[in-house]
C-alpha cells in the first residue's frame, strides 16, 4: 500500500522585500500549521526606497482586499493622464482612473500583517485562529541551497532542503525547509544558483527619482500633477509624475508627496556613467545610488539640466526635491520559476525584473505570490506537482508578456526603437 505524502509544512523565503513579504503574508493566511520564516539580507529595516512612488495594479488591490487585517487607506487616485509640452501646456488628456501608492507604504502595512511590526502607518491587527507562525530575520546572507535529488516524479518533502547562510555576526548556520521561496530581488542569488547563465544587463539609460511635498510646490504644478499621471515625451527624454501618500502613509490633501520618475540615457561604463553613479565618499554603484548618495555638483547640474529641456511644472519638482536617488534600468528574466522538483521557487523580481515603464513590478509580485500560496494549498489538499507546474506556466507566461512590452516602451522612448507598438 502507498504511504501518503508528507505535506510542506515549513517553508523558508529569502528576501524580506515587497515580494517576499506578499508571500509570507498569503501563507500566513493559509493555515495554522504552516510555519513561514523570512531570511533578509540587510542588517536593519528596509527603507532604502523610502518615498518611492509605485502603481497599485489590480493585483495589488486584489491582494490587500484578501490579506490586509489593517483597514489602512493604501491609494491616492489619478483621475486623468494627462501629457504636457515642453511649454508645460496640456496636449493631451485622457480620462483614465489608476490607483497610486508608495512602496514604504506597502512594505509597512505588509509588516503590520506579516510579523505584527509596530508602525506609524498601521494598526497591528490581533492574531487570528488559523494563521500559521512567522518569523523574520534580518542580516542573514543566504550562500548555498541544497535541494535533496528527486526520486519520483511527485513533489517528494520526505527529505528537507539545505539552506545555507551568514547571520549578522558572520556565523554560518544551516536549516531546513520543505519549500524555499526565492524572493531576493533582480540579482537573485539562488536563480543564479540553477541559471548562472543568466546575467542581469543594463538597458542603456537610468531614472532619477525623487518626491516633493503636495503643499510645496506652485498651484501650475499642482494643476498637473495632483491626482493626475502626468507625461512628459521627447527625444530621448521621458519624465512623469503623479501624487502619492505622504509621511506615514497619509492620504490627506496636502500632505501627500509628489512622485516622479526621468527617465536619461548614459552609455555603459561611459565617463559620464561611471560619474553618475559614483557616490559622496567615492563609492560607485551598479544598479542604484541610494538617496542622500548624489554629489551635490552632480545634482546641480542636473537641476540646470532639467530647467533646460524640461516643462517648468517639472523642472519645478527637480529645483524643490531634497533627497534624490538614481536606479540603473536593468534587464532580466528567468525561463522557469520551479526548480529541483518543486522545492524551489522564484517569484516576483527574482523570476523576472520588468522595467518600470509597465508598472507592474509590484504587481507581478503580488500575482505570483497570490497564485503560488493557492498552489500550496492545492497540494496540501492532495494535488500533486502538476498543480506547481500550472502555476510555472501562469507566472512565465505573464512575466515573458510584461518584459516584451516594458522593452518595446523603454527602447522606443530612450532610443526610438519600436519593435512593438506599446
Amino acid at each position: 500500500m502507498n504511504m501518503p505524502q508528507p505535506m510542506p509544512r515549513n517553508i523558508v523565503i529569502v528576501g524580506g522585500s515587497l515580494g517576499g513579504l506578499f508571500i509570507g503574508v498569503a501563507l500566513k493566511r493559509l493555515r495554522k500549521d504552516l510555519n513561514v520564516r523570512i531570511l533578509e539580507r540587510n542588517p536593519t529595516q528596509l527603507l532604502h526606497d523610502q518615498g518611492a512612488g509605485v502603481v497599485a495594479g489590480p493585483e495589488v488591490q486584489q491582494f490587500f482586499k484578501n490579506h490586509d487585517r489593517t483597514d489602512t487607506p493604501l491609494t491616492v487616485t489619478s483621475q486623468q493622464r494627462l501629457y504636457l509640452d515642453k511649454q508645460g501646456n496640456i496636449i493631451n488628456r485622457q480620462h483614465k482612473q489608476q490607483q497610486m501608492t508608495s512602496w514604504d507604504l506597502l512594505y509597512h502595512l505588509l509588516r503590520a500583517n506579516f510579523d505584527g511590526v509596530e508602525n506609524e502607518y498601521a494598526k497591528v491587527p490581533p492574531p487570528q485562529d488559523g494563521e500559521g507562525t512567522v518569523s523574520y530575520e534580518y542580516g542573514c546572507q543566504v550562500t548555498d541551497v541544497q535541494a535533496p535529488e528527486a526520486t519520483s516524479a511527485e513533489l517528494d518533502i520526505s527529505n528537507p532542503v539545505k539552506i545555507t547562510f551568514k547571520d549578522r555576526t558572520q556565523n554560518t548556520s544551516v536549516i531546513d525547509a520543505d519549500l524555499l521561496v526565492a524572493a531576493d530581488g533582480p540579482s537573485s542569488n539562488i536563480r543564479a544558483k540553477y541559471h548562472p547563465e543568466i546575467k542581469r544587463t543594463y538597458a542603456g539609460y537610468v531614472a532619477w527619482r525623487g518626491t516633493v511635498p503636495e503643499n510645496e510646490i506652485s498651484e501650475a504644478a499642482k494643476s498637473v500633477f495632483v491626482e493626475k499621471f502626468t507625461f512628459y515625451h521627447t527625444e530621448h527624454i521621458q519624465i512623469l509624475a503623479y501624487a502619492i501618500p505622504g509621511r506615514h502613509g497619509t492620504i490627506e490633501k496636502g500632505k501627500r508627496l509628489i512622485n516622479y520618475v526621468w527617465y536619461v540615457n548614459y552609455k555603459e561604463d561611459s565617463p559620464e556613467h561611471i560619474d553618475l553613479m559614483t557616490d559622496k565618499d567615492g563609492k560607485r554603484h551598479r544598479i542604484t545610488l541610494p538617496a542622500g548618495g548624489v554629489r551635490e555638483e552632480l545634482w546641480s547640474r542636473q537641476k540646470a539640466y532639467a530647467k533646460e529641456v524640461l516643462p517648468p511644472q517639472f523642472a519645478e519638482l527637480f529645483e524643490k526635491t531634497k533627497v534624490p536617488f538614481i536606479q540603473a534600468i536593468t534587464d532580466v528574466i528567468a525561463p522557469s520559476a520551479v526548480f529541483d522538483a518543486g522545492r524551489v521557487l522564484l517569484i516576483g523580481d527574482a523570476l523576472a525584473g520588468l522595467r518600470p515603464h509597465t508598472a507592474m513590478s509590484t504587481s507581478q509580485a503580488a500575482m505570483n505570490a497570490m497564485g503560488l500560496a493557492e498552489a500550496i494549498r492545492d497540494i496540501i489538499g492532495g494535488e500533486g506537482i502538476e498543480r506547481l507546474q500550472l502555476w510555472d506556466d501562469e507566472v512565465v507566461d505573464y512575466a515573458q508578456r510584461l518584459q516584451t512590452h516594458g522593452v518595446s516602451i523603454g527602447n522606443r522612448s530612450q532610443f526610438g526603437a519600436h519593435p512593438l507598438s506599446a
